[in-house]
């Protein structure tokens, strides 16, 4: 399965959004054993860096950088994907590109935490949730509620070490 995460996916993680954070690690997680093949927008890189680097500074924000690019695959922003995001004709046309690059690199899913605003999306957007359920076998409704109630039934602490996976390598460095 290919996947594009969104930029707010990979800030969730090392900006600790709670609770957000926790879905997000575990989806680069399966991106960083193979399970799934993990994309995120070339456009994304650069808005990633700017946001990391003004909240947690540019030394966190080029080691961040450097483990997505590391584990994520980069989807191309063009001027073939840019003309499709402008055919879209969406009112959020950073939202357009995404959709757009997710379709050129051959996406099966497009993951976000909003996913109202790629309901008209070329490649099926879904939520952090949902996709682990669809990756980790259990999809559809009662996949995903069942893989939802697994979720909050771990302890605190196993959910603390999950999602702190990625940010104990960068903090470290």
């Amino acid at each position: 399965m290919r996947i594009l995460a969104d930029v707010n996916l990979c800030l969730d993680i090392l900006l600790e959004r709670s609770p957000f954070g926790d879905a997000a690690a575990r989806i680069w997680a399966l991106v960083e054993q193979g399970t799934v093949e993990g994309h995120v927008p070339a456009h994304g890189v650069t808005t990633i860096h700017y946001i990391v680097s003004r909240e947690r500074g540019l030394t966190t924000a080029r080691l961040f950088v450097s483990d997505l690019l590391r584990v994520f695959k980069v989807a191309a922003v063009d001027q073939a994907v840019i003309s499709r995001a402008v055919g879209l004709s969406w009112r959020d046309f950073e939202d357009a590109v995404c959709a757009a690059g997710a379709e050129a690199a051959g996406c099966d899913l497009l993951v976000t935490r909003n996913v109202k605003d790629y309901r008209d999306s070329p490649v099926t957007a879904v939520d952090p949730m949902t996709a682990l359920a669809l990756v980790e076998g259990t999809g559809g409704p009662r996949g995903v509620s069942e893989a939802r109630g697994a979720y909050r039934r771990r302890s605190r602490q196993g959910k603390q070490r999950d999602a702190g996976r990625l940010r104990g390598r960068i903090h470290a460095r």
